[in-house]
């Protein structure tokens, strides 16, 4: 791993001279790490400690059948100054949309749970999308969002923390944010709205942003094994929802793609190359997750 990191870092010594652009002060909200059930390219403690080489502010660990809340509590320790936050993706391995596991997960030492993820991979949406034929999860019946999902939202509005919405439909999204909204949660973030099985429009994004949601738009989309999107794509949509609105995360970790912040330098020169400026790349990427962590 020390090689590795170095040669991490002489990427990014060059990348830095050729884009006058820097990962200093970067907070990367969507971070995946091993140990995991699933191939991933790092270790979360590794990673802390390479983000923190590079410049990175803050990041959040992202599993999609445990907290990371723990991992993150180990990973501050191994890479001091760098802040690292975990959250839980209520899939089915946490119990579903179980209010119990968000509530345990605010109590693990250092009180890092930071972000409630709405089903991803186990997502109702997302099996039907897929064609998949296994149980899943529902945030909704008949156009409402169900009892255990309210109260999920009352949770993250108690304690502060971040809802983000899931591979939910685009209308249980808006659901998701406008209820939300009602229920005094402060800090919401729209998962990948662009990608499938989410398939929000442009307009639909901006339907969420005007609810208080930030939109996000990941980089494993774009770069990798896993492009399904063009840069020139991504800088559109971003520009007609408003970068004010935005966030853009790595979503980075998968085996064979770039370590993550080589991938997010990838990112920025290819965003910059369809048209989008330094300031706004920095807007979405450093300031608009900082307040949506509250790290302002």
């Amino acid at each position: 791993m020390k090689s590795l990191l170095q040669f991490s870092l002489g990427v990014s010594l060059a990348a830095g001279l050729l884009l006058g652009q820097s990962l200093h002060g970067v907070v990367d909200i969507h971070a995946h790490s091993g140990p995991d059930s699933v191939p991933r390219s790092i270790d979360g403690i590794e990673l802390a400690k390479l983000c923190k080489a590079r410049g990175i502010r803050a990041i959040v660990l992202k599993n999609h059948y445990e907290s990371t809340a723990s991992m993150a509590f180990l990973a501050r320790r191994a890479a001091p100054g760098l802040e690292v936050f975990g959250g839980i993706a209520l899939n089915l391995t946490v119990g579903g949309v179980n209010a119990a596991a968000v509530e345990r997960m605010t109590r693990v030492d250092g009180g890092l749970g930071r972000i409630v993820w709405m089903p991803t991979f186990d997502a109702e949406n997302q099996v039907r999308v897929l064609q998949q034929t296994r149980p899943s999860v529902a945030v909704s019946r008949e156009g409402k969002l169900l009892p255990e999902v309210l109260t999920v939202l009352d949770l993250i509005a108690k304690h502060d923390l971040v809802l983000a919405t899931g591979h939910s439909t685009a209308a249980e999204v808006l659901m998701l944010v406008r209820e939300g909204r009602a229920r005094g949660v402060k800090r919401m973030v729209v998962t990948h709205g662009m990608l499938t099985p989410v398939n929000m429009t442009v307009e639909q994004m901006k339907q969420a942003a005007g609810m208080g949601a930030l939109i996000e738009f990941v980089g494993n989309a774009m770069v990798g094994n896993t492009k399904t999107v063009e840069f020139t794509d991504y800088a559109k949509a971003m520009q007609q929802v408003g970068v004010e609105h935005c966030i853009l995360s790595s979503d980075l970790g998968q085996a064979g793609n770039p370590l993550h912040p080589d991938g997010l330098e990838l990112i920025f020169a290819g965003l910059r190359n369809a048209g989008l400026t330094v300031a706004e790349i920095e807007q979405m990427v450093k300031k608009n997750p900082a307040r949506l962590l509250g790290l302002e």
